[in-house]
């Protein structure tokens, strides 16, 4: 992933891209409610290209000489959310690397996943880098969030897979991510699907959700070879 060299996603006055020539969108759900399981399912059948905020973060806190390495570790442990201009730059840069890499040819699409976290973070990200289409948001209880967190916990290896640290993820959630979906769903940019059930039916209800919203998935055409 390329690294931080200046935080200035977040000092524009335009976005960088117009709707129509990125598609970005928004995937938020609470904590260990599947938002990574039907990403990947998204990304195979749509051509999303997937970033995740929490692993480019994570990423971030582990390069060697980073200077928002131990701060990006220190929030994280503890439920905070990090400056939004860290955030947003990081996936400013990886959603330009992923650009230049598949070239042209490419339609551009992104899955953002975790994020926004907060309505500034909502409002700056569409402000200065690109509006997005709508947020996909995976509605699940806290009980069975828990659960799949603390299993999780059992071979992730990741430091807020514990029961303090799901438990402030949580309380961070509602008083901060709730009022993003609130917005959203406000202007009818909202794309609710229940989560409690297997992922198999979790996917097909997003696949019949985003068909109502002229999302398509991916055609391929086969060629007869003499």
């Amino acid at each position: 992933m390329p690294a931080i060299e200046k935080l200035g996603a977040t000092t524009r006055t335009s976005p960088l891209w117009s709707a129509s020539e990125v598609t970005v969108i928004f995937v938020l759900g609470g904590p260990g409610a599947g938002k990574g399981t039907q990403c990947q399912k998204l990304v195979s059948d749509y051509g999303f290209k997937h970033l995740s905020a929490g692993d480019l973060l994570r990423e971030e806190q582990d390069r060697p000489g980073s200077e928002f390495g131990e701060m990006i570790k220190s929030n994280i442990k503890e439920g905070i959310i990090v400056p939004m201009e860290v955030t947003i730059q990081l996936l400013e840069n990886a959603m330009k690397a992923q650009i230049e890499a598949e070239g042209e040819a490419w339609k551009k699409l992104f899955l953002i996943d975790g994020f926004p976290r907060k309505l500034d973070q909502a409002h700056a990200f569409e402000r200065t880098v690109v509006p997005s289409k709508f947020t996909l948001f995976f509605d699940c209880s806290e009980a069975v969030m828990e659960k799949r967190l603390l299993q999780r916990g059992e071979t992730s290896g990741r430091s807020d897979d514990n029961l303090e640290s799901i438990k402030k993820r949580f309380r961070v959630f509602v008083e901060t991510s709730m009022p993003v979906v609130n917005e959203f769903e406000s202007q009818n940019r909202v794309v609710k699907v229940s989560a409690e059930r297997s992922p198999e039916e979790v996917y097909r209800d997003v696949q019949a959700k985003f068909r109502e919203r002229g999302v398509e998935p991916i055609t391929i055409k086969f060629v007869k070879t003499a």
